[in-house]
């Protein structure tokens, strides 16, 4: 399904509901961090290797994927509210880490780009 078909349904869903007025950035936002939050804590106080077999659980899987559906949502309302185009932004996002992070310096490497010794900024 294409982002801005999902962006379309979400909208709706918050038209019919007369939200719209609720869905200033600020709010939004803050929403957005909430249910990051919710979904921190689903993978709180785990180990690396918990956090890696949680999906292996069904009654652990629900939950996960309900929040990180939850973060989705908000963040396609949000890029709507704000007129960003999600793909577009993406795209140049990449195009930008990939010249901060030259796979000859950054390959294995878990640094910022300025610790890559002569990237870009």
């Amino acid at each position: 399904m294409a982002i801005d078909r999902l962006q379309r349904m979400v909208a709706d869903f918050a038209a019919e509901r007369s939200w719209e007025r609720f869905h200033t950035p600020k709010n939004l936002v803050m929403a957005l961090t909430g249910e990051v939050g919710e979904l921190s804590e689903l993978f709180q106080w785990l180990t690396a290797e918990q956090s890696q077999a949680l999906m292996d659980d069904p009654a652990r899987r629900t939950p996960v994927e309900e929040e990180v559906a939850d973060v989705f949502i908000y963040l396609l309302r949000l890029a709507d509210v704000l007129q960003i185009d999600l793909v577009a932004a993406v795209e140049a996002k990449l195009r930008k880490n990939a010249e901060r992070y030259p796979i000859q310096q950054a390959y294995g490497q878990a640094v910022k780009y300025t610790e890559l010794g002569s990237s870009k900024d």
